[in-house]
């Protein structure tokens, strides 16, 4: 259920507030880390978990993934700061891997099981009984109701699509249903385990935990440290920011922020988009509608350009050889401000995996999500609800700006190709989560989707709908049609790929 303040969220953003605390305040880091799980459970009655102790135990395990850790050995246990030396450097990325499956967190829920539920009326007909093609179904001779052998039983669910009551239920973990790429199956004692092999970071499954037994790694202790010593930090902010800390909460406001924290400067990653509009514009006109290539993939969403080269290898070539935004606008920094270090600020958990690969890790320094972002807010007592100062920022247009919904990368190419090439008709295909993208990308394999440019969006909303964002879904896309929508500049220049940030 996204966009709900639940327990977990809560818990979450409490941890990222004391980790950022400690970067911005301690002068004896060791133990205010270690008082972490105090804070965060400060009495001696648990609050969701049986015992103040387990809460306490998660507590520490959550500490240690906010400060870019891996968890301490289930079989030896140790302190929180159990290798903090090896953290506490402020040019450190976090240990691999990125999503980790917290087992005293964990709930072991089922991975796929159908139970007959008390709304069982035990009626004449029996149409479980009937459907089933294993006899996995009998009656229970004192209740009347049905009962599931489930040595027997297949999985198949026709016993819960015959039943009138709806008394049969499919229970599955959320994680693992939540999962595109099928990464998540069972430790062997009942808990979820993530295959890093598979995984591509979208963070869907950490988003789906109920009990919050998934958690993704963190770089905001070293960006703090690194802002601290002094260090040129820049930030690039991605463009579904807006909207993301309430809803009269500009762009401005948030730059004015970002700077009063110890930022140096403050760009769009929409310039980035930009670029990647105008070069996969050209490139879409100049190699699929001539017929070097069958089609063409977009590459900004790190997951599906990853879902795209790891299970469909043969598609390498398609995916579009233009920069993401984050890394295009980054390196123009560079190219500017050669001393900087390079924040990506957005809504992805899946930026982090990329901005580790060998390619970009000189371009990108730290990626941190707005809920990471919310948490140094709070940290240094910035209230975005009532935070009245402002700062203009004018990188982008309304072209890059939009990709940070579902379908504004297609469509903000589309508008490109028009204008630059006004003869040429687009195609587009468009899929949103990575259960559509596979899809996708099978027919385009098979040649159903030849002439076409194609654009995947691992997060079921695009960017908006991201494991790091803060608002609910829906707002955070309305609010950033608004934002573009009052953008002065529509289109970016046809050779922008030659033009640097001022």
């Amino acid at each position: 259920m996204r966009g709900l303040e639940t327990s977990v969220r809560k818990l979450r953003h409490q941890v990222f507030v004391e980790v950022a605390k400690v970067a911005f305040e301690s002068t004896d880091i060791e133990n205010d880390i270690e008082k972490i799980p105090y804070i965060i459970t400060p009495t001696e009655t648990p609050q969701y978990r049986e015992s103040v102790y387990r809460e306490r135990a998660i507590a520490a395990e959550r500490v240690r993934l906010a400060m870019g850790m891996s968890l301490n050995p289930q079989d030896r246990p140790a302190h929180i700061t159990n290798g903090l030396n090896k953290s506490n450097i402020s040019d450190s990325y976090y240990e691999p891997p990125l999503m980790q499956v917290i087992p005293s967190a964990c709930d072991r829920c089922e991975e796929n099981m159908y139970v007959v539920s008390d709304q069982c009326r035990g009626c004449v007909s029996r149409y479980c009984m009937t459907v089933c093609p294993k006899g996995a179904i009998s009656v229970d001779k004192k209740t009347g109701k049905a009962v599931i052998d489930q040595g027997k039983c297949i999985k198949c669910g026709k016993c819960k699509a015959s039943c009138p009551y709806e008394a049969i239920a499919h229970r599955t973990r959320p994680c693992a249903q939540a999962c595109g790429v099928k990464a998540i199956s069972s430790d062997g004692l009942g808990r979820a385990s993530i295959d890093p092999a598979k995984c591509v970071g979208c963070g869907q499954c950490m988003v789906s935990c109920p009990f919050g037994a998934i958690a993704d790694k963190s770089q905001i202790f070293q960006l703090i440290r690194a802002i601290q010593k002094g260090d040129e930090v820049v930030a690039e902010v991605a463009p579904a920011i807006v909207g993301q800390f309430g809803p009269n909460v500009t762009l401005w406001k948030i730059k004015a922020a970002l700077k009063e924290i110890g930022f140096k400067e403050v760009y769009e990653v929409a310039h980035g988009a930009d670029v990647g509009a105008s070069t996969e514009a050209h490139h879409y006109a100049t190699e699929v509608v001539t017929g070097q290539l069958p089609f063409l993939l977009t590459s900004c969403c790190p997951a599906w350009s990853m879902l795209a080269k790891t299970q469909f290898p043969d598609m390498i070539d398609k995916v579009s050889s233009a920069l993401t935004p984050m890394v295009a606008t980054s390196r123009t920094i560079k190219q500017n401000r050669p001393n900087a270090r390079v924040v990506f600020i957005g809504p992805c958990a899946a930026k982090k995996l990329e901005a580790r690969r060998r390619t970009v890790r000189s371009d990108v320094d730290f990626v941190i999500t707005f809920e990471e972002l919310a948490a140094i807010f709070e940290a240094k007592g910035i209230n975005m609800a009532t935070y009245d100062k402002e700062e203009p920022i004018h990188d982008a247009t309304a072209a890059g700006r939009g990709y940070g919904v579902a379908g504004g990368v297609s469509a903000a190419i589309e508008a490109c190709v028009k204008e630059y090439y006004p003869d040429v008709e687009v195609k587009i295909e468009h899929a949103e989560g990575l259960e559509e993208c596979k899809k996708v990308l099978l027919l385009a394999k098979l040649g159903k989707k030849n002439g076409c440019l194609i654009e995947g969006m691992g997060c079921p909303g695009g960017c908006v709908a991201g494991a790091g964002v803060n608002a609910p879904v829906e707002k955070g896309a309305a609010e950033l049609r608004k934002f573009v929508a009052g953008s002065t500049k529509k289109l970016p220049e046809k050779e922008l790929y030659e033009i640097k940030l001022p």
